[in-house]
Formats: C-alpha cells, structure tokens, sequence
C-alpha cells in the first residue's frame, strides 16, 4: 500500500498529469460508452483526416481551402460510388456463389479424405478419417444456423448501411470544410495548460498518421494488384479473394498466412494439383514478398517502434473491444499508449522533485 500511495502522489501531484489522466479517462469512457451511437461521426472523423493530407497539399499550390476540399470532397464521393455500386456487388455476387459451391467443395474433400487409409494406412484409419468427416459435417451445420441467422437479421444491418450512406459524406464534407472553426471551439472549452498533453500527441501524431494513411493506400494497391493478378491465372472468386488478401495486410504476421489458406483452397478445388496450382501459389508468394519489402518501406517512412509481441497483444485487445476499427487502429493506439508511458513520470529524484526525460520534439 506504501509502494501505491508513494506513486499515487508522485504521479498525480503534478496538475499536467491529472489533465493527461482526464483526457484519457473521458475519451475512453466516450467510446466505449457513445461508440455504438456515434460510430458515423468517429468514422467520418477518420474519413476526413484521411482526406486532410491531400487538402493541405492542394493549398500549398496556392489553391484556396474551399476549393480544395470541394474537390478531395468529390474525388471521395466518386470512389464512394465506386465501392457502393461496383466492387461491393461483385464481392457479394461471388460470396453467394462461393457458399453455393461449398456442398461441391466438401464432397470433394471428402473423397479426398477417405484416400488416406489407402495411401497411407499406417499413419491413418478409416475409422479415424470417419470420425474428422462427422465433425466437419457438425460444423457445417452450425454454419448454415449461423448463416440463416445472419441473413434473418440483414435487414436491419441494410438499414444502417443506408445511414452511413448518408450521414457519412455530409459530416466529412463539414469537418473538411470547418475544421478549423471546429478544432478552435474545441479548443476554447479545454485547459490552456495543456503542455503534457500536446507532448503527448506529438510524439504520436505523426507515427499514427503515417500509419493510418499508409496502410488505406497498400490496402488498395496489394488488393488490385492481387485482383489483377488472379483475373489474367484464371482464378475463380478473384474480387472476393483479392479483397480478403487486401484487409489481410491489416494483421501483421498472422494476415498473410490467414488469407493463403482460402486462396489455396480455391485454387486446388478448381485446378487440382498441378502447375495451374502451382502459378496461383507462386503469385501470391511474390505479391507478399513486394509488399513486406518494397511497399511497406516505401509507405512507411515514419517506423512504427513496437515489438511485435506489442503488435500482435494490441490486435487481440482492441480488435476484441472494437471490430474492424479496432484491428485497423490497434497499432496507431498501441503507439498513442507507448507515448503516454514515455510521458508519464516514472521516478523521483532525491531531493523530492519529479525527474523528467525530455523528449524530442518532432517537426512537422
């Protein structure tokens, strides 16, 4: 207990601490707690940051802000359309026909199973291979529930994809075009003494832009060039599964190795084993290997200084709280955190005052 109020004191007898401490308690607590609610406006907040870079580099040619964010405003709207009414229907359209084949797929691998005691009845027994075939088959049941299920309830989530439609343009446009007016009237209702918290957010505001902005543009490049590349092998389901290989680069370490597997399954139950096979396999070995060591250099310039068991513990946390936009932001936030550990006092100097590390400050 003496270990816990000496820290207690330490940490929070300085008043930039306890404003740190605030800041993130009720930014938090706002999310956790409003995030269900609010998911249009965090979306399109980050939308509109996404967006900010290419508005900021348009005014430095001279061009005015409303001007710009016009324009960045329908390029976005255009490639909103895109996604809308051309990919995400193909993507549908071949899932349907994938779930379709599954009946297909799984008597193919059942005989493909019960060639094993044959080939090899030293190592594997038909009873052994019954018992696997009995199991997949309980599986598949309970896919097919959960898929009836889903589809039961897909009204609803229709519904709140058309509020996104919506809500979600309007509110980038406005936080495009007023930033300013709304980061100042932000600004007005915090504290002036703030120096901690600004620290904070410099030593990370760059990582996490370089981070966010980076991984939506290598999303798309290794999601085309894979569509490109299984459209010219002749693979079947190439937008379904060049989009699952493109969010796939969202999971450091795990993502590749989780998108070969339905790659090579389709490959195989298409061309059997063979160079067909073969090409498909060697592709996508080669689109993985331009990205982790041209792509991903060349994006990232800013290095993201998290040790990979860091990574892989952000991923499991803040995709279990938060989805999607938790995988997609666990690192930007294990930085963000990384950050308020360098800032948080951490030992006192003899004598009873705080020692403080400064940092440097990183320009823009």
């Amino acid at each position: 207990m003496e270990l816990l109020r000496d820290w207690f004191k330490r940490s929070f007898s300085d008043p930039q601490v306890v404003i740190l401490g605030l800041f993130l308690v009720i930014g938090f607590a706002i999310i956790v707690g409003l995030g269900k609610w609010l998911a249009p406006m965090f979306a399109s907040i980050v939308i509109a940051y996404l967006l900010e870079a290419v508005v900021s580099r348009l005014q430095k040619t001279g061009m005015p802000r409303l001007a710009a964010v016009i324009i960045v405003f329908l390029l976005f709207i255009t490639a909103l359309l895109f996604l809308t009414f051309g990919l995400v229907p193909i993507v549908i359209r071949q899932l349907t026909a994938l779930v379709q084949q599954f009946p297909t797929y799984i008597a193919q691998g059942q005989e493909l199973l019960k060639q094993l005691p044959v080939a090899y009845p030293q190592m594997v027994s038909e009873e052994q291979i019954q018992v696997i075939i009995n199991q997949l088959g309980q599986e598949m049941a309970i896919l097919g529930q959960q898929a009836l299920s889903w589809s039961l309830s897909s009204v609803g989530s229709v519904l709140g994809l058309i509020i996104y439609l919506v809500l979600v343009p309007v509110l980038v446009f406005f936080f495009l075009k007023d930033k300013d007016l709304m980061t100042g009237w932000v600004a007005g209702y915090l504290p002036r003494e703030r120096t901690l918290v600004n620290r904070v957010w410099t030593e990370s505001e760059a990582q996490i832009a370089n981070y966010v902005r980076g991984k939506v543009v290598e999303i798309i490049i290794v999601g085309s060039v894979t569509y490109v590349t299984f459209i010219i092998l002749g693979l079947d389901y190439s937008a379904l599964l060049a989009t699952v290989v493109g969010f796939s680069v969202l999971v450091p370490y795990i993502g590749a190795a989780v998108a070969t597997i339905p790659i090579a399954l389709v490959a195989f139950f298409q061309f059997g084993w063979g160079w067909d096979f073969g090409q498909v396999m060697i592709a996508y070995a080669i689109i993985q290997a331009l990205d982790g060591n041209l792509l991903v250099p060349l994006l990232f310039s800013e290095v993201v200084n998290l040790h990979p068991v860091a990574i892989i513990l952000a991923i499991l946390l803040f995709g279990g709280l938060w989805g999607f936009w938790g995988i997609f932001f666990a690192i930007p936030l294990a930085t963000f955190f990384k950050a308020v550990l360098n800032a948080w006092p951490r030992k006192t100097a003899k004598g009873g005052e705080r020692e403080e590390v400064e940092e440097p400050v990183r320009e823009e």
